[in-house]
């Protein structure tokens, strides 16, 4: 049995009131419909209330997973969609979504990975991407608009700007520093929500992967005696964290919704029983997991989320 989620906190000024953990990228198109949708609805039934979605995401996968299951369910949750192409025609894009999704209107909008100081001042500019976005809130087919980044000077910018609702960003135990430090605090100053992701580093602080489930390409070998004449050749294996120091690490950060990655019913078990049985990290255990996290994404590819 999976613990029971309340709201807790309102999302910056939107005035929802979003569970501690939302529901992350959930496609795969090795995996039918029907099981993506059963594992969606096991987290909605664990009553959680955000979720996010993009048209990059398996291809419109993941869009028509979260249409599925949101057919009779869709009050009271909370759903985020991306504008992918960001030197592309807004409009499009949202009409698209929406009819991969099968709904009139998402709760939020976002530029998906704005993540280049110059593409920000281009969708801000007069005439901009974020004109276009403003217009498709004021059509009806969005409540709010904002940017997911993993820039903090784009972030900072956005902010300044005042025409974010909401933005994503990374928080997590292996993130540059400016992000939790200066990112998350002028957030909340200016009554912007905060949904965060990177919990687990793409993956790269659990598991052997460069990200997302992709196998490494190639791992570091070591002799390993066999008691004879003749050593083999063996994987190490390389260092981890577990899922409840991730999980307990960023809540203890508090951004108002931590967003998980959740594809798979043992994966939802490990991570909300972990956010369930949250307790804050004190100081010395926040730098010791900071500590470990290096060794754990050491050698496991790139780190795209830091500038």
């Amino acid at each position: 049995m999976l613990p029971r989620f309340q709201p807790r906190r309102q999302l910056g000024r939107t005035g929802f009131q979003a569970t501690v953990v939302g529901i992350g990228d959930l496609a795969d198109r090795s995996v039918p419909l029907e099981r993506c949708v059963a594992t969606l609805h096991r987290a909605m039934d664990a009553g959680l209330n955000l979720i996010d979605t993009a048209p990059g995401y398996e291809d419109g996968y993941s869009e028509q997973i979260v249409g599925e299951a949101l057919r009779g369910r869709r009050e009271g949750m909370f759903v985020i969609d991306k504008v992918d192409f960001l030197d592309q025609p807004v409009a499009p894009q949202v009409e698209e979504s929406l009819r991969r999704l099968q709904l009139e209107a998402v709760d939020l909008f976002v530029f998906h990975n704005v993540s280049v100081p110059a593409t920000w001042e281009r969708l801000a500019a007069p005439g901009g991407g974020m004109e276009e976005l403003e217009r498709c809130v004021r059509q009806g087919k969005a409540r709010f608009r904002g940017i997911s980044s993993h820039h903090p000077d784009v972030l900072r910018a956005a902010l300044e700007s005042g025409r974010c609702d909401v933005v994503m960003f990374p928080v997590g135990p292996f993130v540059h520093p400016r992000y939790v430090e200066e990112i998350l605090p002028l957030a909340k100053s200016k009554g912007v929500g905060t949904v965060c992701f990177k919990t687990f580093g793409a993956g790269k602080l659990l598991v052997d992967t460069e990200g997302y489930g992709r196998p490494l390409q190639a791992r570091p070998r070591g002799k390993v005696s066999s008691g004879g004449s003749d050593d083999t050749e063996a994987e190490p294996s390389l260092p981890h964290l577990g899922v409840e120091e991730c999980v307990r690490y960023t809540l203890t950060l508090e951004p108002d919704v931590a967003l998980l990655g959740m594809s798979f019913p043992n994966e939802q078990d490990a991570a909300l029983h972990a956010a369930a049985a949250f307790q804050p990290l004190t100081s010395a255990q926040m730098a010791d997991v900071r500590r470990r996290a290096v060794q754990a994404i050491e050698g496991k590819g790139s780190v795209w989320w830091n500038p």
